[in-house]
């Protein structure tokens, strides 16, 4: 009855996993390509749809790069002892996360000193200067990836500890500690940065209802709904980081242990809904991606009466 209900549950969380992928891929080329042609009609584009636009073509090629070693690792494990497949297997995860998560901070902290209220002097410089304080952190970001390729090739190189996750004979998956280990830290990072980002956040909201009831005006006007509209999607990608990042954690918790297959799919599962999920946020959230949503929802229900 156990093996029959283990492998129920893995087949669930397979199906999981494809529907996430799904959906995240398509998520993110709708998102893409929505703004590039947004850009060519208008011949400009503006940070934020930059911002967007990078980041759901990181999360498209994460996506892929993901259910590829995914695959590889569970129908032809064996494929991953060969030095340069597995270098060119952790490089491609390392390299796609790295620009999934960091441009997704770069979003946050856009959004925070755009929409946030302080009267800090230094808070209103970086307020001002918005745009270079993004690209300033995505080049120290650049910085941070080459260093943690570094890393990666010298643990992949390892002859013990080669690759993330390989079966052994009795078909279970062994995690590589340092792999995961070294992954953990560096996605710890940004992750740290965007708590807090969302941190300051709450505490501009908080000032500012409080303002707005001192001075009678109602809670309506524009600068609170931006608060909670941004305050919502931050809320949305900590949770889903979060998720991710305690996910890391617990794998490299017991990376002296075997885990089942169940266990692997469970973390590829929550690795997987962080950048599937989060991207189907960022189109509702977003105005442009929204109406651009329903138009192809109405002109693909339009063409559906059109067959019939």
């Amino acid at each position: 009855m156990a093996v029959i209900l283990n492998a129920l549950l893995q087949d669930i969380l397979t199906t999981i996993v494809i529907l996430e992928s799904i959906i995240g891929s398509l998520g993110n080329a709708f998102m893409a390509l929505v703004n590039i042609v947004d850009w060519v009609k208008r011949g400009k584009i503006s940070v934020v749809d930059q911002i967007l636009t990078a980041l759901a073509i990181s999360r498209t090629a994460f996506l892929f790069s993901s259910m590829t070693s995914l695959l590889m690792t569970l129908l032809d494990p064996a494929s991953l002892e060969m030095r340069r497949l597995r270098r060119m297997y952790t490089i491609s995860l390392t390299v796609t996360n790295h620009f999934s998560i960091w441009l997704a901070t770069c979003l946050s902290i856009f959004y925070f000193l755009k929409i946030a209220i302080f009267s800090n002097s230094i808070f209103l410089t970086l307020k001002w200067k918005a745009k270079k304080v993004v690209s300033v952190i995505l080049m120290v970001s650049q910085i941070i990836l080459y260093i943690n390729i570094i890393v990666t090739n010298i643990i992949s190189d390892r002859p013990k500890v080669n690759i993330p996750y390989r079966f052994i004979s009795n078909n279970t998956l062994r995690v590589s500690g340092l792999f995961l280990l070294t992954n953990t830290m560096f996605t710890l990072i940004p992750f740290t940065v965007t708590l807090i980002t969302f941190l300051l956040l709450i505490l501009s909201l908080r000032r500012h209802l409080k303002n707005m009831r001192h001075n009678a005006k109602g809670f309506q006007d524009v600068s609170t709904a931006a608060h909670i509209k941004s305050l919502q999607s931050v809320v949305t990608f900590l949770l889903l980081y979060t998720i991710f990042v305690m996910s890391l954690l617990f794998q490299s918790w017991n990376i002296n242990s075997q885990p089942s297959k169940l266990n692997f799919m469970v973390f590829w599962s929550t690795a997987i809904a962080f950048p599937s999920g989060h991207s189907c946020v960022l189109i509702l959230g977003n105005t442009k991606l929204r109406q651009a949503f329903l138009s192809m929802l109405w002109w693909l229900r339009c063409c559906k009466h059109k067959c019939t």
